[in-house]
Order: C-alpha cells, then sequence, then structure tokens
C-alpha cells in the first residue's frame, strides 16, 4: 500500500539549545546532529522516534533514537504510528532523497512540510519486521567493516606516538615550530558553486566538509559534481600535498578537522569554499605526519581556541596559521609514510568488502521502498 510520510508519523520539535543540555543532569539523554551530547532531567519521547538533522553541515541525515530521550533543535523527530515500526520508519526516511528540499545559503534547512508528502509502500507490521531484520544484519556488517577501518587508523596513531612522542611533552625534544614554515603555496578557501548549479555530467567534482573530518586521506570518489571554467580548476583544483581544514561546524569538536588529498587523486577534484587549503612543502614535511599530527590533543586544542562561536563555529585562515607543530628530521617522516601505506594494504582490503557490502544494502533499499 503506498502512503505518504505523514500518513504515519507526526512531527515533534525542541527547543533544546546545545549550551543548555552541557549545564544539566539527569537520567534522560539529549543527541544532536554529531550524537550523543549529555543528559537531562525530563524527556520528550515514550518510545523510539527517527530524528532528521534539520541544519548545518549534516542537514537531511537520518538516525533512529531510543525512548525516553530528546534531541537538540538543529534535529527535529518524526514520531511513527501504531502501524509503522520505529525502525522501518528510519529506513523510509534514510531512503528519501532529502537533499532536493534543502534551503538557505549560509546555512542550509530542511521542513517537514516540504517532505511529509513523499510516498513510499507500507508492508504488513509482519513484513516490517522482517526488511528491517535483513536491513539490520546488513548493517551491522557495514559496521564491523569500519570499525576494522577505525582499528587500522588507531594503528597508525599508535605508531606515530611511538616513533615521535606525545606532541605536547614532546619527549624527544623535536623543534617546534609554527605551521607556516611547512606552507609550500597560497593558503585558501575554496570553490563556491550554488546549490542549482550542481550536476550528473558537471566537468569538475568538489569535495566538502563531510569528505575530509575525520579521515587520514579525503574521500575523493563519487563526489557531487558541477561546472567550472579554466580559471577555476587551475585555482581550486586539489594534489598529494594539499591538507585540507573544515573551517565551519555547528560544533566545536568539528572544526579545523582535517585530511590530505591522496597521491592517486584524480584530476578536476576541487575544494569547495567550507574548506581551508594549505599546499605543503613536501620537502620539508610529508603530508601523512601532518595529517596525523592534526588529531593530537597538542594540535587540536590550538584549533579551538583559535575558533570562534556564534550560530556556528568558526576559523579562519589565520587561526590555523597561528599553530605550531612538531618538525621532525624529514627522513623520520619518511619512515612514518611507508608505514602509513603498508597499513593502507590492509585498508583497501577492508574498504573493497565494506563497498561491496554497501551496494547490497543500497540495492535492498531500492528493492524495499523505490
Amino acid at each position: 500500500m503506498r502512503v505518504k510520510l505523514e500518513d504515519v508519523c507526526e512531527r515533534g520539535s525542541s527547543n533544546l539549545k546545545q549550551t543548555d543540555v552541557c549545564e544539566m543532569r539527569g537520567d534522560y539523554p539529549i543527541y544532536g546532529a554529531s550524537g550523543y551530547i549529555g543528559n537531562v532531567d525530563f524527556y520528550h519521547q515514550e518510545k523510539p522516534y527517527v530524528a532528521v538533522v534539520k541544519d548545518g553541515a549534516g542537514i537531511g541525515r537520518t538516525t533512529l533514537h531510543p525512548a525516553k530521550s530528546s534531541v537538540i533543535g538543529t534535529m527535529q523527530y518524526l514520531i511513527p504510528k501504531e502501524n509503522v515500526l520505529p525502525e522501518y520508519l528510519f529506513y523510509v526516511v534514510s531512503y528519501m532523497h532529502l537533499e532536493k528540499y534543502f534551503t538557505g545559503a549560509t546555512i542550509p534547512h530542511i521542513y517537514f512540510k516540504d517532505y511529509k508528502n513523499e510516498e513510499f509502500n507500507l508492508d504488513s507490521i509482519e513484513k516490517q519486521a522482517e526488511i528491517v531484520d535483513v536491513l539490520g544484519r546488513c548493517q551491522q556488517v557495514i559496521e564491523k567493516r569500519k570499525q576494522e577501518l577505525t582499528a587500522l587508523d588507531d594503528l597508525i596513531k599508535a605508531r606515530f606516538v611511538e616513533m615521535f612522542g606525545d606532541p605536547q611533552i614532546n619527549p624527544f625534544g623535536w623543534g617546534v615550530v609554527n605551521i607556516s614554515e611547512v606552507v609550500g603555496g597560497k593558503v585558501s578557501n575554496g570553490f563556491f558553486a550554488k546549490r542549482d548549479d550542481y550536476a550528473d555530467d558537471g566537468n569538475v567534482s568538489v569535495l566538502g566538509v563531510s569528505n575530509i573530518v575525520n579521515r587520514m586521506y579525503s574521500n575523493v570518489d563519487k563526489l557531487p559534481k558541477t561546472n567550472a571554467d579554466d580559471k577555476d580548476i587551475e585555482k581550486f583544483e586539489v594534489r598529494y600535498g594539499d591538507m585540507l581544514f573544515c573551517r565551519s561546524s555547528l560544533v566545536t569538536e568539528g572544526i579545523g578537522k582535517a585530511s590530505i588529498v591522496p597521491e592517486n587523486v584524480q584530476d578536476n577534484v576541487l575544494f569547495e569554499c567550507h574548506v581551508i587549503r594549505l599546499p605543503l612543502d613536501l620537502s620539508k614535511c610529508v603530508p601523512e605526519f601532518m595529517q596525523a599530527l592534526s588529531t593530537m590533543d597538542f594540535f587540536r586544542n590550538q584549533v579551538v581556541a583559535q575558533s570562534k562561536t556564534a550560530t556556528m563555529t568558526t576559523i579562519g585562515q589565520d587561526g590555523i596559521l597561528k599553530t605550531d607543530i612538531i618538525l621532525p628530521p624529514i627522513d623520520k617522516q619518511r619512515t612514518f609514510y611507508d608505514f602509513v601505506h603498508q597499513v593502507d594494504k590492509s585498508k583497501v582490503a577492508v574498504q573493497k568488502a565494506l563497498d561491496e557490502t554497501q551496494m547490497l544494502f543500497d540495492s535492498l533499499m531500492q528493492e524495499y521502498f523505490g
């Protein structure tokens, strides 16, 4: 039976702000766009509900939250009616292509009134339970593969500390310099294109904040496309040696997180305007060393200290350039590079298995809800 989304759920909202939650204590969890953020002494929902990120970089992302919990104002929640399982509703909304409803320029938004008429096939409760079970098992495999990748990233971080020590303590006495000492070109913000300008047949791919946060290497595959002229391509095209920083985030923890561009990056990949590029001087530093260093508290604390928070947390080029780094000899950095590339071979195998499972999951979602 084909139904509209508004037929199977009701919309809820919250006036809670993250600043309110940080000062409160209680038995009930509060969630934001990045997950759990604290507790309060009251709750909104008696049973699980689906939350949709309505503001900012994570806009449209969907999560399933437990009963007796709440969300902050950057989220909107969908309360399932009796004829639909919360888990089934979660998969339904996750499948919907909500990006066509995004509005706003500086901070994009999405509203339930715009997508409440989205239609899908509503199965019986018994069939819903079967579908939820199949998709859940598939997601468990996906999550296991992601955990394997995380463990390999942790191995790289552990090797970094073994070779170079905790930069905060600097037990080996490496030289400490300003990050500008290893910059080999012009620091800049990225390429801007209107949302309506993106098209599958565009001549360039665009790498944004979501493609760089928490990664050793930027994700440069299957990026959104748009069109750019030769001048823009020359100015904003990324290459190995570029270090990319997130310059705006809804939460302080996300600001200034970085990744590097892989050596095998294809042509015509541009970085977008919410990203800052530092082109590294490869005669002085190794990108893999710099990226690992950027995850350490020594560096992160400096970045957060230079950020500014209003509606969103932001950092400018000058803020990044005020940070200091340790700078071991280049030959020792290259030894670390060799280790990273050995680990990368294992990551390639795990990533291939993850991609295959993700393709299966996507095809099942198409079969059930398409």
